[in-house]
């Protein structure tokens, strides 16, 4: 009677050989994986998850059993399913390739703007920004303020009216003043200088908004959702101030705070303002 497990002693096992190619190509997928199972939780893929498992579990079975007619019918399907779902995530995956142009390595080393839009802004735009808001808090004066960094606000700013003035609180008091022609919709600051006044800003989808919060507010974090700028509002009802980053709302600030997080934006600028004076100069030189 022969042994059933002899002929497993007449096999060797093999270790393939791991290289650094090998290696660094387990860290960049295992980064990649890593990073869009967290994209994927905060978007509506999380959800269709369970659903796209359930259907891979039935497919399999599908393949195990050879069930023919089933199996003809996924591989006509399978290429209208993938655009459906590129479909519903559009909105999602919008977002996504924008945070990546974001974090572009290359933006702050060859900056191309216009020296007399620099993203940073001086300690006078600074504190007149804050009267301005606070003055117009007291008053119950409406307002939406939008202070650009990197992302450019171009499609925002051929929405409005053009103003190229440099930024004052008797300025911007004006342009929120009440039946005025301005004072309708955002003004957008870029530097040291108002760009452009009366602009429209995408409204914010996020279902979790207070429903206490209006259109100004809503308006506000859409941006902030959209861009990298940081948004200042003041509300007509109550007077108070937010700001939004990055898709948070932070309410009820008094001049202190505001002053703060204006101050981190301007330091921001700070860091990154000697790259930006050495590309130009090599620029200049060549």
């Amino acid at each position: 009677m022969t042994n059933p497990f002899e002929h497993l002693f007449e096999y060797k096992f093999y270790m393939p050989r791991v290289g650094l190619n090998d290696i660094l190509e387990i860290i960049i997928i295992a980064f990649l994986v890593y990073h869009v199972l967290r994209w994927a939780k905060n978007t509506r893929l999380w959800s269709l998850l369970k659903g796209i498992v359930v259907i891979l579990i039935f497919i399999l079975i599908v393949y195990m059993f050879e069930m023919t007619t089933l199996m003809w019918l996924i591989e006509k399907l399978f290429t209208i399913a993938i655009t459906a779902i590129i479909v519903i995530l559009q909105p999602e995956l919008r977002k996504a390739l924008d945070d990546l142009g974001r974090k572009n390595l290359f933006s702050n080393v060859f900056s191309f703007g216009d020296p007399k839009y620099s993203g940073r802004f001086s300690d006078k735009t600074l504190n007149e920004i804050v009267r301005a808001c606070v003055e117009m808090g007291k008053v119950r004066t409406g307002a939406l303020i939008v202070i650009q960094q990197n992302y450019p606000l171009t499609e925002y700013e051929r929405t409005g009216i053009a103003v190229d003035g440099i930024v004052t609180s008797q300025l911007l008091i004006n342009i929120f003043e009440h039946n005025t022609p301005l004072h309708d919709g955002a003004v957008i600051i870029h530097g040291d200088r108002v760009v452009s006044a009366t602009c429209y800003l995408p409204l914010s989808n996020n279902t979790g908004i207070g429903k206490e919060l209006g259109t100004r507010h809503r308006a506000g974090i859409g941006a902030s959702e959209a861009t990298d700028a940081l948004i200042i509002i003041v509300s007509e009802e109550t007077g108070k101030i937010s700001v939004a980053y990055e898709g948070v709302l932070e309410k009820s600030v008094d001049s202190d705070r505001l002053r703060e997080r204006l101050r981190i934006l301007q330091n921001k600028h700070e860091e990154e303002a000697p790259v930006k004076h050495f590309a130009r100069k090599a620029r200049v030189r060549k």
